[in-house]
């Protein structure tokens, strides 16, 4: 265990199908694999990682309001809740905690409805697109965030 306070890593409703579901899509990498690379690529930095993946709305946002005093920071793959859901992008904004939203796929060139983000102004990190490797990014450039600010 690090003596930082450890990320919270938020994946929405579908992703437990991760390497299964639409792998032209999203690849062949499963849900335990975003979790091992999210975890050593902030164990490598002194983090440690909580993890949640629910198709409930009502348990990502319970998980993320007791993120706000046992986390340092956020990083979400809200699935198709990134374009319909207010009171998650509430639950974030209303944590104060940073965030980096993630994307498998390239949604800007995917169908129209995917084109909005409800997270988008509340995070401050976005990987859109790289695959399952985005996370690790993420993950990269949110401790960048997270170290500078505690700096500062």
């Amino acid at each position: 265990m690090t003596s930082n306070l450890p990320l919270l890593l938020v994946n929405g409703p579908n992703l437990n199908l991760l390497g299964v579901r639409q792998p032209e899509i999203y690849g062949h990498a499963t849900l335990r694999d975003v979790e091992v690379l999210v975890a050593d690529t902030a164990q490598a930095r002194g983090f440690d990682v909580r993890t949640i993946q629910s198709n409930h709305e009502g348990v990502l946002i319970d998980a993320i309001h007791d993120a706000r005093q046992r986390c340092s920071g956020i990083v979400i793959n809200p699935g198709g809740l990134t374009h319909t859901s207010v009171v998650l992008r509430d639950a974030l904004a209303g944590v104060a905690l940073p965030v980096a939203e993630v994307h498998i796929s390239d949604v800007m060139a995917r169908e129209e409805f995917r084109h909005h983000s409800y997270v988008r102004d509340v995070a401050s990190v976005h990987v859109i697109g790289e695959g399952v490797a985005g996370y690790a990014r993420a993950v990269e450039q949110l401790l960048d965030l997270i170290v500078t600010r505690a700096t500062t």
